[in-house]
């Protein structure tokens, strides 16, 4: 069963790089489309790229699944620039037809107007240390091997996937504190340019909270380790989605069905 959305928001694919679930985010955008297809960022690991990187058929299969809903759906893709693909810089702004590259945009939906950005600008170690950040990209590169690695062992005992560094985020009094400054600094930002919210990504979090401003901030997550997504249906609400693996005695199953977690998230579990 399709679900097609007024919206889908999807950031930090890293296509390019070890980590990057191309594979899954491809069935996902099979079995829900939308009018309007935000991709928030870092869909294109060139920093992966240029140094031990690898471009394979799933990272080209998401390019193909791209071009299949602007055809089929006539989606209108509008693309972020991260920072691990900056060198979308040298062509910014693009666009031809139904598809834009832009540095940043607004996005008004009934009567909200949503600023749209990576947030890898309010980054002051990516936008003014980009070495110590390529440096800090080394060890969660070998943190993500270790998960993959530990992952695999748990797809074959028919365990769901379990995200190492999401839980090193949740426990690490620093990486709490940087995500809490991160979500004020980029909801303040929106508040300063006259807007209701704040759609983003960068981070690794999926989230949706009410800020005390009044600012509602959105966060699409990732397809490294919680993939996630941002979904807006047609009366302008708001959900974060999940895609799970798991693997059953007849094989792997495809589910779409949604639940509330122990943590009251909209969970949309895909298992193939």
């Amino acid at each position: 069963m399709k679900i097609h959305y007024k919206t889908i928001v999807v950031s930090d694919v890293h296509l390019g790089s070890d980590g990057s679930k191309a594979k899954e985010l491809v069935r996902f955008l099979k079995q829900n489309t939308a009018d309007l297809l935000i991709l928030n960022g870092d869909i294109i690991d060139g920093w992966q790229l240029k140094k031990s990187g690898e471009w394979k058929r799933k990272h080209t299969r998401f390019l193909k699944i791209i071009l299949s809903m602007i055809e089929k759906h006539n989606t209108k893709v509008v693309y972020t620039r991260g920072n691990h693909d900056d060198f979308l810089d040298q062509i910014l702004p693009f666009e031809i037809g139904n598809f834009s590259i832009v540095k940043d945009f607004y996005y008004e939906s009934f009567g909200k107007k949503y600023y749209v950005v990576h947030g890898d600008i309010f980054d002051s170690i990516t936008s003014k240390m980009k070495w110590l950040a390529k440096l800090g990209d080394v060890g969660y590169t070998l943190l993500l091997w270790i998960n993959k690695k530990y992952n695999n062992y748990r797809l074959v005992n028919g365990l769901p996937y379990y995200s190492l560094s999401k839980v090193i985020k949740q426990k690490v009094k620093s990486a709490v504190s940087f995500i809490s400054e991160y979500e004020t600094k980029l909801s303040e930002i929106a508040q300063e340019k006259g807007c209701h919210g704040v759609i983003c990504g960068h981070i690794h979090s999926p989230e949706i909270k009410d800020m005390d401003t009044g600012i509602k901030y959105l966060n699409s997550g990732d397809w490294v380790e919680s993939l996630s997504a941002l979904v807006e249906d047609f009366n302008g609400d708001w959900d974060l989605v999940y895609y799970n693996e798991v693997e059953s005695d007849k094989g792997i199953t495809r589910l779409h069905n949604r639940e509330i977690n122990s943590d009251n998230e909209m969970i949309l579990k895909s298992v193939i």
